[in-house]
């Protein structure tokens, strides 16, 4: 049988979307969920898993397109995937807490987990994200502790073909680097949005007559300011062509290999080491109307 270029150009399109799989809880339409990865809550296994190239193309999909920071903030965040889970409850519960009531109450229930996952909790719909789709959560860390350059290289790939089909673009809330690295930086840099869009359709060739320009929202965001210093807001960003993550104003070091000794540093910021206090602050989960509007704007 003759092949036309119509033909051509669906068959391109199937074999793009059938290679990526994606959590779930990022997508507009149901998603097989990733199986499994061997490890468990208690920790990476002794032997990280080398991921193909491919593979992590599929990994960094739901997150490629956040912007700089928060991408920094949630890379770091994966390599500690035991604490998410709690720290999500957390964030779930105080969601109506901002600014500096936030970091008051942060302080207040000598929240134990470290300061990368802290780093999220003025952002309750990642932390629930990655609570999720821990399979996912933890193939991200993984990969980043043993794969670093890989990882970075990936969300480089995943962000030349949003762009090279429309998709990304420079906004009111972010501004869109050009080549050979793409960078994606808030506009305002105390204003983080967080991108909900369908990794399924942003990085493959649009549907014939698909307004493109609706297929990344950015209506949800967070004013951070000087509250939030201390974990690194304001001063996070990433190096492309070193493959290099600064948290803080400082490279962030942790690798598989250290990855039970080491601690970035976080200046003003105490550790807390032991039980959790109990809250001090009411309780209030998220209502499924507000889940869901933060993923329409």
């Amino acid at each position: 049988m003759k092949h036309t270029p119509m033909h051509t150009t669906i068959a391109v399109f199937v074999s793009i979307l059938a290679g990526l799989v994606v959590p779930a809880a990022l997508a507009q339409a149901p998603l097989p969920t990733p199986p499994p990865s061997p490890q468990t809550l208690e920790g990476p296994p002794s032997q990280p898993t080398l991921f193909p190239p491919a593979e992590l193309d599929r990994i960094v999909s739901p997150i490629a397109l956040y912007p700089d920071p928060l991408l920094a903030q949630v890379l770091a965040a994966a390599t500690f995937p035991a604490e998410i889970p709690e720290a999500a409850r957390w964030a779930d519960e105080h969601h109506y807490l901002t600014g500096m009531q936030l970091t008051t109450a942060i302080a207040a229930d000598r929240l134990p987990w470290d300061p990368s996952v802290q780093a999220l909790l003025p952002f309750p719909s990642v932390l629930d994200m990655m609570a999720s789709t821990m399979p996912w959560t933890q193939e991200l860390g993984e990969a980043f502790l043993a794969q670093r350059d890989g990882v970075m290289d990936a969300v480089q790939r995943m962000r030349q073909k949003a762009k090279q089909y429309g998709y990304l673009r420079s906004n009111a809330q972010i501004t869109v680097s050009g080549g050979p690295y793409i960078e994606i930086l808030p506009v305002n840099p105390d204003y983080i949005v967080v991108p909900y869009y369908d990794p399924y359709l942003v990085f493959g060739p649009p549907p014939p007559g698909f307004l493109v320009a609706g297929a990344i929202r950015f209506g949800f965001g967070v004013h951070l300011g000087a509250w939030f210093a201390p974990w690194g807001w304001g001063s996070t960003r990433l190096v492309w062509p070193t493959h290099t993550v600064i948290i803080g104003n400082t490279p962030w070091g942790r690798t598989w290999v250290n990855r039970f000794g080491y601690m970035h540093p976080y200046a003003g910021l105490t550790r807390h080491i032991g039980p959790r206090l109990p809250d001090v602050h009411r309780l209030v989960p998220r209502p499924l109307v507000e889940r869901a509007r933060v993923r329409r704007r």
